[in-house]
Parts: C-alpha cells; structure tokens; sequence
C-alpha cells in the first residue's frame, strides 16, 4: 500500500467527543446494551485496547463447543453499557484454523452491534487483508489504528480521514498503551450502534457474470435452507472458494448455530 501523506489529527480535535464523556469500566455485566466484536491481527495491541476499555475486569471461558478461550468484559460509556466480546487474533476469517473460525463465525453469525478492528498502523498493508474481509461481512465497523505513538517515532505520516474516506468506515488514531484516543473511540463506536455516522464500506462487487449467476443460485439454496441467514451470498462465495469450515458447517446442518449456544450477549441472552 502507498504510504499515506499527510499527518493524522490528533484524537481530541475532531468535535465527536462531548464534554464530561467518560469510559467506566464494569466489573460485571449481567444485561448489555449493546454488544462489540473485537478483531484484529496478532499483535496489533487488541488486549491493550480490551484492557484498557474494561479495566482489565473479563469474564473468560471456552466458546461453545470449542477449545478456543473467550474473554468478555464491559463498560459504561454515555448512560450505556457496552459488552465487549476480545475475539482470537487472526489473519483473515478463511477458517483456516479454529481461532479464524470462532472470529468469523461471530462476526457474521453473533451479529454484533458494531465490529471494531484493532489495526497495527505501522503495517496497515498486512492488516487491511482482514479488514477488507469484515467489511464483505458487516458496515458497522469501526477501525482503531492503534501505534500511533510509534508511527510518529519512526516519522511515518499517516492520513486517517483518507483512509476512512477510502474504506468507507470510521477511523479513530489511537495509542491504547498510552491512553490515547481511547474516548473517541468509545465515542465512534456509541455514534455507529445509534446509526449516527454515513456508512459505505469498500466491497468488491463486480465479479464475472457465469460466476455471480452461480452465487445467485447458491444464495437461494443457503436462503431455503436457512431461513433469515445472514449475508448468504458471502456463504455463498466461501463455498465456491472451498472454505473447509463453512463446507462442514453446511453438511452438518449446524451453519452459525454454535455461536449462541451458551454466550451471553446484549439483554442477558
């Protein structure tokens, strides 16, 4: 990816932040208001900004019916309470491997309220391949470009509105190991779940005519098959390409069932 040319603001000069917003840490959460998928690359500082937002207060157990450990924590912010679900670090939501799995499974079957992807901003052309592939899932994304503070020390220039311009989603430049950037974040993510910002995510839609009739097909099949699925054409596609998870998510009969089976999400489900 081109290097971005010109330098980010800084977080509290935006105007989305009101006065008196604070981010409270909950030590338990038994109803939520609302519910946030965390995604991201290994190594991006994704449990940083999970610490710092619940105060490092998470609820950890196994997904149902998987091996994979799940940490859940919440917060206060604006009169709400947000539950926050920290999902496995992973590459891309090909369901090459458990973790991917779990992570693509929530996004697209868990349907949270809005999805933040935590995103190393030192190496933005290696973690935007999963951004793009939520982006094919969900428009409530937030994007957290987080190592700010060591993009500055290396003097890379980054530009931030660009970027959101360009992936069609919010963009909040963070340093979640110094506590920077922290409350517009919360603050982007409470405006999203409101439906208080112009989403138009970047999707690849065009794709040659004999495959996208094929994917039509499919679409009505996986819609028969499971009645109110979400995004089935994106199924659809992952079947085409061979996934092995979805592929046997399908023969089971068991497509996005193992998400709710057991985790607590927005009311005290």
């Amino acid at each position: 990816m081109q290097e971005l040319k010109q330098a980010s603001k800084a977080c509290d000069a935006c105007g989305s932040c009101q006065k008196g917003d604070k981010i409270a840490p909950l030590r338990r959460a038994d109803k939520a208001d609302y519910v946030i998928a965390l995604a991201g690359n290994p190594n991006t500082g994704k449990s940083t900004v999970f610490n710092a937002l619940t105060g490092m207060r998470q609820h950890v157990g196994n997904w149902p019916g998987k091996t994979v450990v799940r940490e859940e924590g919440a917060f206060r912010f604006r009169e709400k309470v947000f539950r926050l679900v920290d999902l496995p670090g992973t590459y891309s939501l090909l369901s090459n491997s458990m973790d991917e799995e779990v992570a693509r499974d929530f996004v697209l079957f868990g349907r949270p309220d809005c999805t933040v992807v935590v995103v190393d901003a030192t190496a933005l052309e290696r973690n935007l391949a999963l951004v793009l592939q939520i982006l094919e899932i969900t428009e409530n994304v937030v994007i957290a470009l987080n190592l700010m503070d060591e993009v500055e020390r290396r003097g890379i220039r980054i530009d931030d509105r660009a970027l959101a311009r360009d992936l069609g989603v919010p963009v909040v430049a963070m340093s979640a190991r110094n506590k920077k950037g922290l409350t517009e974040l919360a603050a982007t993510v409470d405006d999203v779940v409101h439906g208080l910002v112009a989403l138009k995510p970047r999707r690849i839609e065009s794709i040659d005519p004999s495959i996208d009739q094929v994917v039509r097909s499919l679409v009505k099949e996986i819609e028969k098959e499971y009645p109110g699925v979400d995004n089935a054409r994106w199924i659809a596609l992952r079947l085409l390409e061979g996934d092995p998870g979805v592929e046997a998510e399908i023969r089971s009969g068991t497509l996005g069932k193992a998400v709710h089976g057991g985790l607590s999400l927005a009311g005290g489900q």
